[in-house]
């Protein structure tokens, strides 16, 4: 289940986030997974937010397909980019075999512990042979909310690993950091790329 406090966060905040994420051009991590996506792909942009990822992956010819569970978010992102954003849950991801590619910047952290597994492993069906993951995650332990009231799972780097591993997907590259996000707080994540076997 979608944690309506969250959401209701990024209703009301959704142009604040959107001038905290977007960029003239894609950063390091953006563009690596773009390079990694056969011309043409269609990525799943899972929480989309206002889709300033989705606008540069469709400007290097991929075909991105934008889901966010908050309204105002879906709004934003089709009002500035014209993309085709659409209203979905992590619980609404049922293709099969659909993506070459899957952009989880940050989204999945706001997903119950329990419900990742289920989560990760629908992600690897709807993704064809070979096809990339990404996953961004806050890093820690437990869960909790941050000062602005949004709900989070922290994750430590191989637990992260061992989630994408027992979904399937080989790990072909993993990067850590800290950065300030839009509560305001300089926070330890993990980037993570998998790989659907062939």
């Amino acid at each position: 289940m979608a944690d309506e406090k969250t959401i209701a966060i990024y209703d009301a905040k959704a142009a604040d986030y959107a001038r905290l994420v977007t960029m003239d051009t894609p950063d390091t991590s953006l563009q690596t997974f773009i390079d990694l996506i056969p011309a043409g792909g269609r990525v799943l942009d899972l929480g989309c937010g206002p889709a300033a990822a989705s606008a540069h992956m469709r400007a290097a010819g991929l075909d991105p397909d934008p889901v966010d569970a908050s309204q105002g978010m879906v709004d934003l992102a089709n009002q500035t980019h014209d993309i085709g954003a659409r209203l979905a849950t992590f619980d609404d991801v049922d293709a099969e075999g659909a993506y070459a590619g899957v952009w989880a910047n940050f989204s999945l952290l706001h997903a119950q512990r329990d419900a990742l597994p289920r989560y990760l492993a629908a992600l690897y069906r709807a993704l064809e042979s070979g096809g990339i993951i990404h996953v961004g995650m806050k890093t820690g332990e437990g869960a909790g909310r941050d000062g602005i009231d949004r709900f989070y799972t922290y994750v430590t780097v191989a637990e992260l690993q061992g989630l994408l591993t027992d979904a399937g997907f080989v790990v072909i590259f993993t990067k850590e950091g800290r950065e300030k996000g839009m509560a305001g707080t300089m926070d330890p994540f993990v980037i993570m790329r998998g790989r659907k076997h062939a």
